[in-house]
């Protein structure tokens, strides 16, 4: 007979049950366990990457990027738990925090095993100005406490752009790095579907919310998708191999309502 964790379905439960069990610090250790457990760096110990010297220095443009993204969702989304105004809530930035710090942890070792001695150096000599400027607006609406823009910022935009240039960067990438993108990518989807669902909520409640995130979005149209084409030039390619860019974006903002 099945047991209860073999038929546990977290869908047929009511609303503020599912997001207390989805926001929980037991779904967040069931979901990490499978890539975190065996892998401290991130990866299995004795992958080898097979990289050029050529390879390596492209690598290391892009991790240095990473960095600057993965920094800024770790520092926004430690302010956004004393943010957040209820509980369930509260507790998912919380494992959010422990993501983010793990992804800069393990792009940082990864820079470390490409030759870097100073990732700091490196990350302010390759950082992308457009990244930095986005993180600069994220941080903002973090400091003057307004969880709508911060959380549509991060868990819409940045994990949205994250998420689409990493799974394309991992279809392409060496052993190790694939295998890092991986883990980070499935802690992606989860950070994203928790700010689609929050604002979702928050926008049925009260349509005049739309007005202000497509405001916002406005504005930090430019800045992400001139993340988005930095980032595939790093990884090398030409203006016409580019994926279609920034479609995930847009399709997210369309899921909100924002699309006009």
């Amino acid at each position: 007979m099945d047991s209860a964790a073999d038929t546990w379905e977290p869908h047929l439960l009511e609303e503020d049950e599912f997001l207390r069990e989805v926001q929980s610090f037991s779904f967040w250790f069931e979901a990490v366990e499978g890539y975190l457990g065996d892998r401290p760096l991130g990866h299995d110990p004795g992958l080898a990457d097979g990289l050029d010297a050529a390879e390596r220095e492209q690598l290391v443009t892009v991790l240095c990027n990473y960095c600057v993204g993965e920094t800024a969702a770790l520092e926004a989304s430690s302010g956004l738990v004393r943010l957040a105004s209820n509980n369930t809530s509260q507790i998912f930035m919380a494992t959010q925090v422990a993501d983010e710090a793990r992804h800069v942890e393990v792009f940082r070792r990864r820079l470390g095993d490409l030759g870097v001695d100073d990732p700091d150096a490196a990350i302010d000599r390759h950082a992308n100005p457009a990244l930095l400027e986005f993180r600069r607006h994220l941080l903002a609406f973090v400091d003057a406490g307004d969880w709508d823009l911060a959380v549509f910022a991060q868990n819409v935009l940045l994990e949205t752009m994250e998420d689409t240039v990493f799974r394309f960067h991992q279809a392409t990438a060496d052993p190790v790095t694939a295998q890092i993108l991986e883990g980070v990518v499935a802690d992606e989807r989860r950070h994203l579907g928790f700010g689609e669902n929050d604002l979702g909520r928050r926008l049925a409640r009260d349509p005049q919310r739309r007005q202000r995130l497509a405001r916002v979005r406005a504005d930090l149209d430019p800045l992400v998708l001139g993340s988005f084409e930095a980032s595939y030039q790093a990884l090398g390619l030409r203006r016409d191999e580019y994926p279609e860019l920034g479609r995930s974006y847009l399709d997210a903002v369309e899921r909100l309502g924002l699309d006009s």
